[in-house]
């Protein structure tokens, strides 16, 4: 039998980086800075993110773009697997993501595309915790979102890991 099934979630909404608590002020300025290291000669725009682990770490990415169109990375999966790779055992706690763009000033929050947040919700499932999101332009208002299953409500997973209760 069919059936229409609403989804929907909640999330917190401020004017301004200025009314967030003072670590995730630092979180997102630690992204802003990012940007500044991205390499992005075809699109202009340059993305920063940063992450915090469980254990205070703070590891920053930025896109890194390729002529070889897609063979760069997003500055999202370069701060995660960064932050993996030098602690394989460490959960991350919260990923801030902004952007800067050279031809127009950004004023919405940024999120992250698709692989990004298969990216992301991997690393959730794995410590079985969400991840705070954080999301902002240069300027305006910012989203915190409590987990990225709300933003990836389909998420791929592999089936052997859920029906193994190691999810």
């Amino acid at each position: 039998m069919m059936k229409n099934i609403t989804h929907s979630f909640e999330f917190q909404e401020f004017g301004s980086s200025a009314e967030l608590m003072v670590s995730d002020q630092e979180l997102l300025e630690s992204a802003r800075a990012a940007t500044a290291s991205a390499y992005a000669p075809y699109s202009h725009y340059h993305v920063g993110a940063a992450v915090k682990l469980a254990n205070g770490k703070v590891f920053s990415g930025s896109n890194q773009e390729n002529m070889a169109f897609p063979a760069g990375l997003c500055a999202e999966r370069v701060a995660v697997f960064a932050a993996s790779s030098n602690f394989p055992d460490v959960a991350i706690t919260a990923i801030a993501i902004t952007a800067k763009a050279e031809t127009f000033e950004v004023t919405e929050p940024v999120p992250p595309c698709g692989m990004c947040r298969q990216a992301i919700v991997e690393y959730e499932m794995k410590f079985n915790q969400n991840i705070r999101i954080i999301l902002s332009g240069e300027k305006g208002k910012v989203l915190i979102i409590d987990g990225m299953n709300k933003l990836l409500p389909f998420m791929f997973f592999e089936i052997g890991l859920v029906n193994s209760g190691k999810k």
